[in-house]
């Protein structure tokens, strides 16, 4: 062997399920062709409580992955924070955080790893047939419409959005590039980074910490990186409902304000209240209790989603 070859990196999986039990062994599926040269690489469940089988299906079915039970839905940020535990005790150099709702290319891992970031996200399409709009695709283009090709956040409207999203892929992200935030459906994190800013908030519970983690990182020097050769496909709101939904309402009504409160300038400060003060008013019941507990402080699990048997 050549005697300049890198030194195996240890990465871990980490991949949170709550009653996704079909997703979840198609994704693990995807992980098992990754291609994994000069990888040692641990693949971890992190089960949110689930009541579907889910565990024993793993189990069976891929019984090298290492499971932890959780006896209650922690939620995305909780779930992740056991699963980033565990891989910093078994010494990872690199987490990977994945939503239980993808498919992975084989290659997937080893672009995430050539990119160099300290935080590094991979391209996401859409899987085909779960695009938001899905009458505006033909079906040659199903599979190649983006979800996620970099993030941007509007500061002056406190608003964290995909780049590319909803667009045909016709290669006009195709550069390795920093972005603001990485989301948390693939998102490959170094240990340094949760060596100096900690892990995932839990206060978030579901939305946004992502977005927070990644503010955080930015602000103690980390690099954030997209990194479009590594490509993902995403089941889109398998777990939650989706867009629209009472929970999506719930907690991006109340997660936008914290993270607002925490980093936004001052005008978007007083415009975030403004917009609280407005929708209390409003017809929704979901924005209206999630204004109400960020002014009044409730974080966390405060609103429990509708159980989802896949």
């Amino acid at each position: 062997p050549c005697p300049h070859r890198h030194p195996m990196k240890h990465i871990a999986i980490v991949i949170v399920n709550w009653n996704g039990r079909e997703d979840t062994l198609e994704c693990l599926a995807s992980v098992g062709k990754l291609e994994r040269e000069g990888v040692q690489l641990d693949v971890i469940v992190v089960d949110n409580g689930s009541r579907d089988n889910s565990v024993s299906a793993i189990r069976e079915k891929f019984s090298k992955t290492i499971l932890i039970e959780n006896d209650k839905n922690l939620g995305f940020a909780g779930g992740n924070n056991v699963g980033i535990i565990y891989a910093l005790k078994q010494n990872s150099d690199f987490i990977w955080l994945l939503n239980n709702d993808t498919k992975v290319h084989n290659q997937a891992l080893a672009a995430l790893l050539e990119a160099n970031g300290d935080i590094v996200g991979s391209k996401i399409y859409f899987a085909p047939g779960f695009e938001y709009h899905k009458e505006r695709y033909a079906k040659g283009e199903r599979g190649r419409v983006i979800w996620y090709a970099g993030g941007i956040i509007d500061w002056q409207n406190m608003y964290a959005s995909h780049r590319g999203v909803d667009v045909v892929d016709t290669g006009l992200y195709e550069t390795r590039t920093k972005t603001q935030f990485v989301t948390g459906c693939s998102m490959m994190v170094a240990r340094s980074v949760f060596d100096r800013v900690g892990l995932f908030d839990e206060a978030y519970y579901l939305y946004l910490e992502d977005v927070d983690f990644c503010v955080r990182a930015a602000k103690a020097g980390f690099t954030i990186v997209y990194e479009p050769r590594s490509i993902i496909w995403h089941y889109n709101a398998g777990s939650s409902g989706g867009a629209g939904s009472h929970l999506h309402d719930y907690y991006l009504t109340r997660n936008r304000i914290l993270l607002g409160f925490r980093y936004a300038p001052i005008r978007t400060k007083l415009a975030l209240f403004r917009q609280g003060i407005h929708l209390l008013f409003g017809s929704n019941r979901e924005q209206r209790r999630g204004v109400v507990d960020a002014f009044t402080g409730r974080w966390g699990k405060q609103y429990e989603p509708k159980q989802n048997n896949n």
